[in-house]
């Protein structure tokens, strides 16, 4: 038998049955205002939200496919300040840099469902098969398209009813899903080639923990140090700073959902403590990172965490 837990509005604890036919549920993990499902595929999540949070400027390092189902928000996205209402379709790619907040009283409701890069790629690989270009992107973070939203629901469903034996649905569904969302991608594949700004990235990239100075990342890219905040900010719309902090929450989730301890992962991702990460966690994913542990447990927890080769 499987449980859902949720805090009272006397804050107690309180428990409530669920089906236990479902890999999904059994993995809920539900604050207030936020519940995160472990999918039966390895890279894929899911965010069922309902809440007045108001996210700061962040990225994420997963593709984003999610339904606005109840209120209604603006957000900034790669096409500028978007509005998205019930009924709307929203979507984000990694590194598009994004924030949200409700528009009106009451705030707004979505569910969002989050794909790894790496599970991305397999999807794009079996489309461009069948003739669909190699390089995809989502192009429109807003989407009002009926058809489009009850496909949604229906890769949804899915993903509730399936388990990790039988995912012929959920796999079905999402390929579906993905067919009437990807658009050729509208630039090469990077925008920084040669350029001192693109290999001062990487070398955050690949060690976000450093503590790197100003002056030495700005000596790297042969910019003086005004000049280099200035181009970074206009390559990646971050600042070197927020974008430091932004690999290292990308890589504290990665952690986490490989079992890392939060005391550990907190200093192997370069934060001064537990709770420096914690502020960072909640403001870029609105949850926190012992409620994210929770969640992921059922699939990925063990003792000891080893870093993804890519970190």
């Amino acid at each position: 038998m499987c449980h859902g837990v949720w805090k009272g509005q006397a804050g107690r604890l309180a428990t409530r049955r669920k089906p236990s036919s479902s890999h999904w549920r059994k993995n809920l993990v539900q604050q207030p205002k936020f519940s995160l499902l472990a999918c039966p595929q390895k890279g894929v999540e899911m965010v069922f939200a309902d809440t007045d949070h108001r996210f700061g400027r962040h990225t994420h390092d997963q593709f984003g496919i999610g339904l606005i189902v109840r209120g209604a928000q603006k957000s900034s996205s790669q096409s500028g300040q978007v509005e998205a209402t019930a009924g709307d379709i929203i979507t984000v790619n990694p590194e598009e840099v994004h924030d949200g907040s409700p528009l009106g009283e009451g705030g707004r409701a979505w569910r969002m469902v989050y794909l790894d890069a790496a599970v991305m790629q397999g999807r794009i690989a079996q489309l461009h098969e069948a003739g669909i270009p190699a390089r995809m992107e989502f192009q429109q973070p807003q989407i009002r398209d009926a058809a489009l939203a009850r496909r949604f629901e229906q890769h949804v469903e899915a993903a509730m009813d399936s388990s990790p034996g039988w995912t012929l649905a959920l796999d079905e569904s999402l390929l579906l899903l993905l067919k009437d969302l990807l658009r050729p991608a509208a630039c090469p594949p990077s925008r920084l080639h040669q350029s001192g700004i693109a290999r001062v990235k990487t070398w955050i990239d690949g060690q976000p923990a450093h503590p790197w100075s100003l002056a030495e990342l700005a000596r790297q890219a042969e910019l003086s140090q005004f000049q280099f905040i200035r181009h970074f900010d206009r390559a990646t719309g971050l600042t070197p700073h927020a974008y430091i902090l932004q690999r290292r929450i990308q890589l504290a989730r990665r952690m986490i959902r490989q079992g890392g301890g939060l005391g550990d992962v907190a200093a192997a991702c370069g934060f001064a403590d537990q709770s420096h990460m914690t502020r960072h966690f909640v403001r870029s994913f609105g949850l926190s990172p012992g409620t994210y542990a929770r969640a992921v447990s059922g699939t990925a927890r063990r003792r000891n965490f080893v870093q993804d080769p890519g970190c």
